[in-house]
């Protein structure tokens, strides 16, 4: 999720659900010790609980940066052992990394034994021509060893040539059920699945077979799906029940945040399907995309684009 799960987009999402746990989009470990380590590991005291999710492959550099990450209140680091892009392959991290679980395996144990919150890794089920159940086994089986208890599993294999990251999401068959073997084969690990999960129904199935479900894209083109969550996955009372008062809760926090000096046009790509489903979506879409990149643009907008979405059907839900 990288460029898309930024802080504001978790501070909306946190207004749909104060259960799910909430990841960061991907962070390089030279962003943070070589860049503006505030600006990257900054968070809303609102969005716990929060996972940081680091690219890299040198021990330390991850320690060194789960350091950081602990200082600033997370609540967990993740290592992301699953972005195929050839960009991350060349900065020698990402799905790549599968091909090295004593590596993984070494800067689990180097972050560990600096912080006390958890180290998780997200991974494939493998790369290229290798994702059979040995592979897979074989390199859960080392990065445990090392200390990791959670393993987020995509359950796609990655073709680190050839394929675009987006081909990478689509392509690859879906092969769930190697990830429930991996969960029969590691009782007592966390194994959390991930990949092509659109409805609560889907999670719910998933659940009877693994330990939690992570949902990614879907949660943002159609965000409203994270209301559901609290109930029908925690079973406690619905954060959100009104779309609208979502849309005015983040409304306050937008007004906040520009008077600090942020543009409009950061915050406003989080809530574009807000109303996905309903009539009048397109007509708030388009409206938002068209007039947030504008100079002069504020929280008014939102407001405008709203009233499209009210105008397209006899009662607001």
């Amino acid at each position: 999720m990288l460029d898309w799960t930024d802080r504001h987009c978790r501070y909306f999402h946190r207004l749909l659900t104060k259960q799910a746990v909430l990841y960061t989009e991907m962070i390089t470990t030279g962003a943070i010790l070589h860049g503006q380590a505030q600006r990257y590991l900054s968070f809303n005291r609102e969005e716990h609980p929060l996972a940081l999710q680091l690219g890299g492959s040198e021990p330390q550099e991850l320690a060194a940066c789960a350091t950081m990450a602990a200082d600033f209140g997370y609540d967990e680091v993740n290592i992301n052992v699953g972005c195929p892009s050839e960009r991350v392959q060349k900065g020698a991290f990402g799905a790549c990394l599968m091909a090295e679980p004593l590596l993984i395996a070494d800067c689990v144990a180097t972050m560990q034994a600096k912080v006390a919150i958890p180290i998780t890794v997200k991974h494939r089920i493998g790369i290229d021509d290798q994702d059979d159940y040995g592979g897979l086994y074989d390199f859960i089986s080392t990065v445990a060893a090392a200390g990791c208890k959670t393993f987020i599993v995509h359950a796609r294999k990655a073709w680190l040539k050839g394929l675009s990251p987006k081909e990478n999401r689509e392509l690859p068959p879906l092969r769930y059920e190697l990830v429930y073997q991996m969960k029969q084969a590691f009782p007592d690990l966390e194994i959390i699945i991930n990949g092509g999960i659109t409805s609560l129904s889907a999670c719910q199935t998933h659940l009877q077979q693994v330990d939690g479900v992570m949902v990614g894209r879907e949660a943002y083109h159609n965000p409203w799906l994270l209301a559901e969550v609290d109930q029908a996955i925690y079973g406690s009372i619905p954060t959100a029940v009104d779309r609208y008062a979502v849309l005015e809760d983040f409304l306050i926090y937008i007004e906040q945040q520009e008077a600090q000096g942020v543009r409009v046009s950061y915050m406003g790509r989080p809530i574009l399907g807000l109303f996905q489903g309903l009539p009048g979506a397109r007509q708030w879409r388009r409206y938002l995309s068209e007039q947030m990149h504008q100079p002069n643009a504020d929280a008014q907008i939102f407001k405008q684009a709203a009233k499209k979405v009210l105008d397209a059907q006899p009662r607001f839900l």
